[in-house]
């Protein structure tokens, strides 16, 4: 039975929403068949979150004897270790681990908390060899642990305030000088998650530029090899190269549209009247090269003018009409069309005192089927399987735009026939 400190860290972890994609990059970027977020204490090895596509057979919240791990070494010594061939490494050849668990390559990076606590290890194995010590492999696990360490912080740090809050119901009830401590508290929790957002930045950052770098590599020495060498390469060679290609092109994606998500959720949410028509102008001269070989027809009408964050309905403009692009019909011409009125409450969901701004892009592409309405927002709902057409965070970003400014958007679709994106802005 696990203790309910340990219960809250798996908690931890799952509500770290993009980590499940990550261990699913991990696995396909470096042929790794189990990828995991284990939680590890001076006696304690838990699973938090797991990849397992060779059966080992662990899931959240199981546990391996720590002293039959490696990452009890990891705890007491906090550096990577990555194991591209067991049998031939001259330092792990026979050690137990390896040998209990009939594992051939091994790579796991500490998870050290911001405030430099060791919280566990990001790590993955296989039963053959791998190249892992190729294509700066251990630069991502060192990156993706970063990003784990900073939403935990964050997750943690969250729950603190909210027992601050609950603190402070109680407290206000007590003489004035009690009063003043609760209030410096707060002066001081404040202070920390101005910081933490200054940090987010740092981070931000960092992942653009860091984080790409090896991808950048990945894709130039697979090109040069490819073109070069293609004449040496057997057909199943250049299949493995252009997987290769495929995941780093993917994972760029993604890490692009994770950076957006990130910026969303604590970008400063600075409202300007701006206007909408000159916003969508220049979000359809940034898609240009998306369409410049494609019929389309963009139907902009006349989207006046409104208080909005002008950075993020940028994105939010370009999100939809990229994602119209994306899925076209090949059986016709596409239509674009992004009109806007004054109403009150349509739906269920809005207050019919009310008045909101609507604003409705449309299309005439593929579609989707209508169950789909409420999914299609969830993060990495890719609902279409076609290669490279989305990461599935688009839509969750357009999402988390239209709460910042208090609103609501409602999806619709109908197969083979086009979507429509609706959104509620309240005008108070």
């Amino acid at each position: 039975m696990l203790e309910d400190h340990f219960k809250q860290d798996i908690i931890n972890i799952e509500n770290i929403s993009i980590v499940p994609n990550l261990l699913n990059v991990i696995c396909q970027s470096t042929g790794m068949g189990f990828a995991a977020v284990a939680r590890v204490t001076e006696d304690r090895w838990i699973t938090c979150s797991v990849q397992d596509n060779v059966n080992f057979g662990l899931k959240p919240g199981d546990e391996l004897k720590i002293k039959t791990t490696i990452c009890n070494e990891i705890r007491q010594n906090p550096k990577p270790v990555i194991i591209d061939n067991v049998s031939e490494d001259p330092h792990y050849h026979d050690h137990h681990t390896p040998a209990m668990y009939k594992l051939q390559s091994y790579i796991s990076v500490p998870i050290i908390r911001q405030d430099g606590t060791f919280f566990g290890t990001l790590c993955a194995i296989d039963p053959k060899p791998n190249s892992l010590k190729e294509f700066k492999i251990s630069e991502m696990f060192n990156l993706f642990a970063q990003l784990i360490s900073f939403h935990l912080s964050a997750i943690e740090t969250a729950a603190e305030n909210n027992l601050v809050l609950k603190e402070k119901t109680h407290l206000l009830k007590k003489t004035v000088d009690e009063k003043k401590s609760i209030e410096k508290k707060l002066l001081q929790k404040n202070i920390s998650l101005e910081k933490m957002n200054s940090e987010l930045e740092a981070f931000n950052y960092i992942s653009s530029h860091d984080l790409q770098e090896p991808l950048r590599k990945i894709q130039l020495f697979t090109d040069t090899i490819e073109r070069e060498e293609s004449g040496n390469l057997s057909e199943k060679g250049k299949a493995a190269f252009h997987k290769i290609k495929t995941s780093a092109f993917k994972m760029q994606n993604l890490i692009s549209d994770l950076l957006i998500y990130s910026k969303t959720k604590f970008d400063d949410r600075k409202f300007e009247i701006k206007d909408l028509n000159i916003i969508a102008k220049d979000v359809i001269e940034d898609l240009t090269n998306e369409f410049e070989n494609k019929n389309v027809t963009f139907d902009i009408q006349e989207l006046g003018k409104l208080s909005v964050i002008e950075f993020q309905f940028r994105q939010l403009l370009y999100n939809l009409i990229n994602n119209s692009l994306k899925f076209a019909s090949a059986d016709r011409n596409l239509v674009i069309t992004v009109s806007a009125k004054i109403t009150n409450g349509e739906l269920e969901k809005l207050s019919p005192l009310t008045k909101y701004y609507k604003i409705t892009i449309a299309d005439n592409g593929i579609g989707f089927d209508p169950t789909y309405s409420e999914k299609i927002f969830g993060l990495f709902q890719a609902l279409h399987t076609k290669p490279l057409k989305s990461t599935g965070i688009g839509l969750t970003i357009v999402k988390r735009i239209v709460e910042n400014h208090n609103g609501f958007i409602k999806a619709e679709g109908i197969l083979n026939q086009g979507a429509k994106f609706e959104i509620f802005l309240p005008l108070e």
